[in-house]
Protein backbone atom coordinates (compact mmCIF):
# COMPACT_ATOMS: atom_id res chain seq x y z
CA UNK A 1 0.00 0.00 0.00
CA UNK A 2 1.69 3.83 -0.87
CA UNK A 3 1.40 5.91 2.04
CA UNK A 4 1.25 9.77 1.07
CA UNK A 5 2.25 12.31 3.54
CA UNK A 6 2.81 16.12 3.13
CA UNK A 7 5.92 16.86 2.01
CA UNK A 8 4.90 20.63 3.68
CA UNK A 9 4.01 19.27 7.42
CA UNK A 10 3.90 15.74 7.31
CA UNK A 11 0.27 15.04 7.72
CA UNK A 12 -0.52 11.43 6.28
CA UNK A 13 -3.31 11.60 3.61
CA UNK A 14 -4.58 8.45 1.90
CA UNK A 15 -4.28 8.58 -2.37
CA UNK A 16 -8.45 9.46 -2.50
CA UNK A 17 -7.77 12.29 -0.89
CA UNK A 18 -9.65 15.12 -2.02
CA UNK A 19 -7.70 17.75 -0.36
CA UNK A 20 -4.14 16.41 -1.86
CA UNK A 21 -2.09 18.31 -4.07
CA UNK A 22 0.83 17.15 -6.41
CA UNK A 23 3.49 19.48 -7.34
CA UNK A 24 6.02 18.96 -10.72
CA UNK A 25 8.33 20.52 -10.87
CA UNK A 26 11.28 20.67 -13.84
CA UNK A 27 14.29 21.84 -13.60
CA UNK A 28 16.47 21.99 -16.96
CA UNK A 29 19.38 23.64 -18.88
CA UNK A 30 18.24 26.61 -20.64
CA UNK A 31 20.00 25.68 -24.34
CA UNK A 32 19.57 28.17 -26.56
CA UNK A 33 19.83 28.19 -30.66
CA UNK A 34 23.15 26.80 -31.78
CA UNK A 35 24.99 28.78 -34.74
CA UNK A 36 27.41 26.31 -35.95
CA UNK A 37 29.82 27.96 -38.59
CA UNK A 38 31.77 26.42 -41.63
CA UNK A 39 35.17 26.94 -39.99
CA UNK A 40 33.47 24.63 -36.93
CA UNK A 41 32.49 21.87 -39.00
CA UNK A 42 35.60 21.97 -41.01
CA UNK A 43 37.27 21.44 -37.43
CA UNK A 44 38.44 17.60 -36.68
CA UNK A 45 36.66 17.32 -33.25
CA UNK A 46 38.06 13.65 -32.42
CA UNK A 47 40.75 15.15 -29.52
CA UNK A 48 37.73 16.87 -27.77
CA UNK A 49 34.99 14.40 -28.01
CA UNK A 50 37.54 12.26 -26.48
CA UNK A 51 38.54 14.95 -23.06
CA UNK A 52 34.85 15.08 -22.78
CA UNK A 53 34.05 11.43 -22.91
CA UNK A 54 37.18 11.10 -20.54
CA UNK A 55 36.15 13.88 -18.06
CA UNK A 56 32.66 12.28 -17.82
CA UNK A 57 33.98 8.73 -17.58
CA UNK A 58 35.82 10.47 -14.10
CA UNK A 59 32.61 12.86 -13.10
CA UNK A 60 29.79 12.04 -10.63
CA UNK A 61 26.88 10.79 -12.89
CA UNK A 62 24.53 12.54 -10.38
CA UNK A 63 26.75 15.63 -10.30
CA UNK A 64 26.32 15.68 -14.96
CA UNK A 65 22.70 15.15 -15.02
CA UNK A 66 21.63 17.99 -12.37
CA UNK A 67 23.65 19.98 -14.68
CA UNK A 68 20.83 19.06 -16.87
CA UNK A 69 17.73 18.30 -15.99
CA UNK A 70 16.29 17.03 -12.84
CA UNK A 71 12.42 16.95 -11.69
CA UNK A 72 10.52 16.77 -8.65
CA UNK A 73 7.22 15.44 -7.50
CA UNK A 74 5.77 16.66 -3.78
CA UNK A 75 2.35 15.68 -2.50
CA UNK A 76 0.51 18.93 -0.32
CA UNK A 77 -2.25 18.88 1.92
CA UNK A 78 -4.96 21.80 2.08
CA UNK A 79 -3.37 23.39 4.55
CA UNK A 80 0.26 23.68 2.49
CA UNK A 81 -1.43 24.04 -0.56
CA UNK A 82 -2.16 27.91 -0.21
CA UNK A 83 0.76 29.01 1.51
CA UNK A 84 3.08 26.77 -1.74
CA UNK A 85 0.58 28.75 -4.24
CA UNK A 86 1.73 31.88 -2.27
CA UNK A 87 5.37 31.50 -2.54
CA UNK A 88 6.92 28.78 -4.32
CA UNK A 89 9.98 29.81 -4.60
CA UNK A 90 10.29 30.09 -0.30
CA UNK A 91 13.55 27.87 -0.26
CA UNK A 92 14.95 30.80 -2.29
CA UNK A 93 14.00 33.89 -0.48
CA UNK A 94 16.90 35.02 1.42
CA UNK A 95 16.43 34.95 5.28
CA UNK A 96 17.63 38.07 7.01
Amino acid sequence: MIRYCCDGCGKMMSANDANRYIVRLEVFAAAEGLTISEEELAKDHQAEIEQVVNDLRQADPDQIEDQVYRSFRFDLCSACHPRYLANPLAALTPTQ
